[in-house]
């Protein structure tokens, strides 16, 4: 009996977030462990099929470096990055689709079918839903750190930024009742395809379509200040001071500047979380300690 007595208090427990955020847009970046390890993918559709039951929104933008760069190294191509962001010449960026647009976007649709949801697979080409320009690496690295001593230009290749969302595609699609899950790959106005870093595409999408949350799933606990301890929640001044201070590594710029641009563009928060950690989704939207760290306007 005691057992089924703490499952009424977890549900009792969400309840207020549930009444809260129905109806509202959750924008999630699903990477890391989660779209590798087999019970934290099972995980992760059930949480977000739950959500969509229970009238929240999900949108869900995925990566998929580790699959990409298993696909590189299969067809002897080398993988390079520049803080934190992968280099994409013409064959990279043509393994980068078949793997994010074709194979990983497919398997999460389907495993979000397979658990009940109405899920529809997306690149930014498809009704032009992200419209890029070329990458600028000072919009990821100097925004916040007034810093100047790396200005000298990176060649990125075919990596872009996100000029435009079309939002009306995304609410159309919600009206409906279907889960978008989209590939971070764009098109510019000339028609070049363009690797999108899945973190900023979430950040420019949360703000565009005004979501409630903007959740960033990681391979750790959140964000450490400079004593290495684990913060659970930072204001965006604060986040900014870090950034400034270099205590954020480069690995997690993406990631900080994805939930900075989101917060700037009126989403009320923004949280990166741990999702080794089994139902990490569920575990930080409904309960009133979270497990990860949140960011606030």
């Amino acid at each position: 009996m005691n057992k089924l007595i703490k499952k009424a208090d977890i549900l009792i427990e969400a309840l207020p977030y549930i009444r809260n955020f129905a109806g509202k847009t959750i924008v999630i970046k699903y990477g890391g462990s989660a779209m590798i390890d087999e019970e934290l993918k099972e995980g992760f559709a059930e949480d977000v099929v739950l959500l969509k039951y229970v009238g929240l929104n999900p949108i869900i933008v995925h990566g998929g470096g580790p699959q990409i760069n298993k696909m590189l190294d299969t067809l002897g191509i080398d993988a390079k990055f520049i803080h934190g962001i992968r280099v994409t010449d013409e064959p990279t960026m043509q393994v980068v689709e078949m793997v994010l647009g074709g194979l990983i976007n497919k398997e999460i649709v389907a495993l979000l079918n397979q658990h009940g949801g109405k899920a529809v697979g997306l690149t930014g080409k498809d009704g032009r839903l992200l419209t890029t320009k070329s990458f600028n690496p000072k919009s990821l690295h100097h925004r916040y750190s007034g810093s100047t001593e790396i200005l000298q230009a990176e060649n990125y290749g075919l990596v872009g930024e996100v000029s435009h969302v079309n939002s009306e595609l995304l609410l159309t699609l919600q009206n409906a009742n279907f889960i978008p899950v989209i590939a971070p790959i764009g098109v510019d106005a000339k028609g070049a395809t363009h690797n999108i870093n899945a973190d900023l595409v979430a950040g420019s999408l949360a703000a565009a379509i005004q979501a409630e949350k903007l959740l960033m799933l990681s391979d750790v606990k959140g964000i450490r200040n400079a004593s290495n301890h684990h913060v659970s929640t930072l204001s965006r001044k604060d986040m900014e001071g870090m950034v400034k201070k270099k205590v954020i590594s480069e690995g997690m710029l993406p990631k900080v500047h994805a939930c900075l641009s989101a917060l700037q563009g009126g989403v009320k928060k923004a949280h990166i979380i741990d999702g080794r950690v089994p139902h990490a989704v569920l575990l930080e939207i409904f309960t009133d300690k979270g497990i990860g760290t949140e960011i606030v306007a």
